[in-house]
């Protein structure tokens, strides 16, 4: 088993993205509202009489998974740049993978004992 993250720089693209990860065959996916370091130091003005220099950015959105095997990475990789185009680019978006040493809670899967 292993873990597939993915930080979607555009929430705007959420739905896109659950539908190709589906459609790849990925069965579940937790989305945490989330930002990074840079974002929140872009936001900070000293100045505390002028609040209307902060401007409300849009947070990212974290996808995480748990998929079978490595060949499901891999799908879930490529369905995820056709929505959201190569993710070196910029402003795209952070993909990862790495194995779980343990899985618990997980639904049964049909033909399982």
């Amino acid at each position: 088993m292993f873990n597939v993250l993915f930080v979607l720089d555009d929430p705007n693209k959420l739905q896109e993205v659950l539908e190709a990860w589906e459609k790849a065959g990925i069965s579940g996916v937790t989305i945490l509202e989330s930002t990074g370091m840079h974002r929140v130091k872009r936001r900070f003005f000293p100045m505390r009489y002028l609040p209307a220099m902060y401007e409300q950015e849009d947070n990212h959105l974290t996808l995480m998974a748990v998929v079978d095997d490595e060949a499901l990475i891999e799908a879930c990789l490529r369905a995820t740049e056709e929505v959201i185009g190569s993710l070196a680019e910029p402003n795209t978006g952070i993909f990862a993978a790495w194995p779980l040493s343990l899985v618990k809670g997980l639904p049964k899967k049909e033909g399982d004992a």
